[in-house]
């Protein structure tokens, strides 16, 4: 009774609530004025114009291109929606102003595997455009005599709807660092702004030939080598399974050759499969000769390591995998089998072929090692000489089709890794005999379809 009776108490506990009210609503507010501060944004967002920047991507030159164009834009104040080709519809392109396509070309003017939708679904058919900006940057290899194919074919098929380019096709071969400057110049004048992302690759790093070792003495095909590299001074970086390295070979550094990751962050070496590539003359390839034969073990090598996320596993880590290759496109299906090994996951199915048994079955230790821990659940191979008729990997899933068709009906995931004439496209044609053109072409624009093919 005496607290009630006492005013100074009162305003005291009145001045204790109120200061603990305000402490305990505070957070409230900021919170309230971050949410309709982002609603606003939202919706402004929502009124505008927005830029579409879309990518087509085999081994993940353009999509990272892309990434750094959107923040060009976005560092401008634009609106930006930054998505893969087979996202677009042909509804987006009449809906849109203005658009950025960052495209690659493999092999012989071939689309990347997740434009392959978009190809058919939007380029199939006349498409009235007449509202539509845009300018095209074009990846290739002038290596191919149909350079940058896919880049030019969206080109033209863009203009011949009626849409107008925002300035001149970009063309770059083998992601030469000039050849690039001229988008991000055109692109900073359009978004108002010089304060652009830096675009350019990573500096090589200087690595060291620990060891090679041949893998097929006697083989009826070009030596194959299992070469390890280590870092020497300094922290290991990390890779994922499915990225690349780019070896710099002292005769050019100015074009540095790619292989496949064959480890794992885990081994402490980056694994790469070198094929001995032999002109007609006599003379070797630069790069593979350099490793497989001039450089001696302990030498410095100039590398760097590149992220390739259409090879990696990311969204299909806990999905069934089926993986297919031949030749040394092993080394790519080696580190997925590496890290899934490591992380427990055994619906692993791999479909591999090369030549000889007896010669050519690259990695045999590892892979009878994996199935004997279950850590392989099957294994099916294609040594394409030693019967009267000739026998490949397509033929192997073909002979499998059922049980093919019945673990993609599971949720499992194909990646196809090795060469690009004759066996990526006798696997191709194999698979969509199997599922269906359609079903295929889903599974690519949904991720569950990767290669690395070259």
């Amino acid at each position: 009774m005496m607290l009630t009776s006492d005013p100074t108490r009162l305003a005291l506990l009145a001045g204790l609530t109120l200061g603990y009210a305000a402490v305990c609503l505070a957070p409230y507010l900021r919170q309230r004025r971050k949410r309709r501060a982002a609603q606003r944004e939202r919706a402004a967002l929502a009124q505008a114009p927005a830029w579409i920047v879309a990518y087509a991507s085999q081994t993940g030159n353009a999509e990272e291109l892309a990434g750094q164009t959107a923040q060009t834009l976005r560092l401008a104040g634009l609106p930006v929606r930054l998505c893969a080709l087979a996202e677009l519809a042909g509804a987006d392109l009449q809906g849109a102003e203005r658009v950025l396509f960052l495209v690659s070309t493999y092999g012989e003017g071939d689309a990347p595997d997740n434009a392959a939708a978009f190809l058919d679904r939007v380029m199939g058919a006349p498409l009235p455009l007449a509202q539509l900006h845009y300018a095209v940057l074009a990846l290739g290899d002038s290596a191919y005599a149909r350079f940058c194919g896919f880049g030019r074919a969206l080109d033209q098929w863009l203009a011949a709807q009626g849409a107008a380019r925002l300035f001149a096709r970009v063309e770059v071969n083998r992601g030469e660092a000039a050849a690039i400057e001229p988008w991000f110049r055109q692109l900073s004048h359009l978004a108002g702004t010089s304060d652009a992302p830096d675009w350019s690759a990573p500096a090589f790093e200087q690595w060291r030939l620990a060891e090679r070792r041949l893998l097929n003495p006697g083989s009826a095909g070009a030596p194959v080598y299992h070469i390890a590299l280590d870092r020497g001074a300094g922290a290991l970086p990390q890779w994922h399974s499915g990225d690349l390295v780019q070896v710099a070979a002292p005769a050019d550094p100015a074009r540095p050759r790619e292989y496949s990751i064959a480890s794992i962050t885990q081994d402490g070496r980056v694994h790469l499969l070198v094929r001995l590539h032999a002109h007609p003359d006599g003379g070797l390839g630069l790069a593979s000769g350099w490793l497989a034969v001039q450089a001696g073990i302990g030498e410095p090598v100039q590398l760097r390591l590149r992220q390739h996320r259409r090879f990696r596993l990311e969204d299909n880590a806990a999905r069934p995998l089926i993986l297919i290759g031949n030749g040394s496109g092993i080394a790519g299906l080696r580190g997925h089998l590496k890290s899934r090994a490591l992380a427990g996951q055994k619906r692993n199915w791999l479909f591999f072929g090369e030549r000889n048994a007896a010669h050519d079955f690259h990695y045999r230790d590892d892979i009878e090692q994996w199935q004997a821990s279950g850590a392989l659940a099957r294994l099916d191979l294609a040594f394409s000489r030693d019967q009267a008729q000739r026998l490949y990997v397509q033929d192997r899933l073909l002979g499998n089709a059922d049980e093919v068709a019945q673990w993609v009906g599971q949720g499992a995931a194909i990646y196809v890794c090795g060469s690009l004439n004759g066996m990526a496209g006798g696997v191709d044609a194999a698979l969509r005999q199997i599922l269906g053109r359609a079903a295929l072409d889903a599974l690519a624009a949904e991720g569950r379809y990767r290669r690395d093919v070259y």
